[in-house]
């Protein structure tokens, strides 16, 4: 006999079986952990948070190495991704996902922190290399293709050229910071929507900084 947890699984099931097939992965990244919250190597995990916030659903089911949630954003299934393994081992999750899903990359969104923009600041690419950030990096070598779209959210630059960029990027955003990035996170928001309905020249025409 069937308990209520088989019950309400296949019932979950069901419900995502008539949704349709799952269109894109939208992935953001950053580093499990209260400690890490609100850093800006956490930028990709913010926009997530941010985009969950205003279409009212919540990223905490566990599965493919983090936390997801399967939903319907812009009349796309999409499945919002955060990984659990930590910001340099990011592909896992990603390619877990996609392979489930049979995402090709280009069906692949990933929102992530770049010390080369101000916080309020925003730059999306149709494809790229990784340019030496580790979690991209890590997605393109497990992928074995460069060819995704990313969101680059700014999060600003070393306060010298001296200071540790790990030290950097693992650092807490200040109250006037978080302020100027909720332009970004907004506009990484908008800018999903219109990439998801093919739109991405559209997107990157009116908020690339």
């Amino acid at each position: 006999m069937s308990n209520i947890f088989d019950i309400f699984e296949k019932l979950n099931s069901a419900r995502q079986t008539n949704a349709g097939k799952v269109e894109y992965i939208i992935v953001g990244l950053g580093n499990p952990g209260l400690q890490y919250e609100k850093t800006r190597h956490n930028a990709g995990f913010l926009a997530c948070d941010y985009m969950a916030q205003k279409e009212s659903f919540k990223i905490d089911r566990v599965k493919y190495s983090g936390l997801c949630a399967d939903v319907t954003i812009a009349s796309k299934r999409c499945l919002v991704l955060k990984p659990t393994t930590y910001m340099n081992n990011s592909g896992k999750a990603v390619v877990e996902a996609m392979n489930f899903y049979k995402i090709k990359p280009e069906n692949l969104i990933v929102i992530y922190d770049d010390i080369s923009l101000e916080p309020s600041k925003l730059r999306i690419r149709r494809k790229g290399s990784h340019g030496g950030h580790n979690g991209i990096r890590d997605i393109v070598e497990l992928l074995g293709s460069e060819d995704f779209p990313r969101i680059k959210i700014g999060v600003g630059a070393k306060p010298n050229p001296n200071y540790d960029l790990a030290d950097w990027v693992l650092s807490k955003f200040s109250n006037d910071e978080l302020k100027s990035l909720d332009i970004a996170l907004d506009n990484a928001y908008e800018s999903i929507k219109l990439i998801i309905n093919g739109n991405i020249d559209k997107a990157m025409n009116k908020y690339n900084s």
